[in-house]
């Protein structure tokens, strides 16, 4: 099944971030846990882990690009 995720607020006053880095790339697949990418926002620098298994499908917004909380920010087929 193909899901779409979204940038979401890591802090009360977060209104959008920068996507510093892709850590997987287009057709990988990755673990619960691994990293898929990572944001900064001004205050901080966080990376971003899968819930579950599975493989990007899409990367929506480009590294270095900024996002608004709520953006689509890749598609991810979930492993079953």
């Amino acid at each position: 099944m193909q899901v779409t995720l979204k940038l979401a607020r890591i802090d009360v006053q977060m209104r959008r971030a920068t996507l510093v880095r892709w850590h997987e790339r287009v057709g990988e697949s990755f673990e619960t846990g691994e990293v898929l990418y990572e944001i900064e926002t001004e205050k901080i620098t966080q990376e971003v882990a899968a819930t579950g298994a599975g493989m990007l499908r899409e990367n929506l917004v480009p590294q270095g690009a900024r996002a608004e909380v709520g953006r689509a920010v890749c598609v991810v087929e979930k492993r079953r």
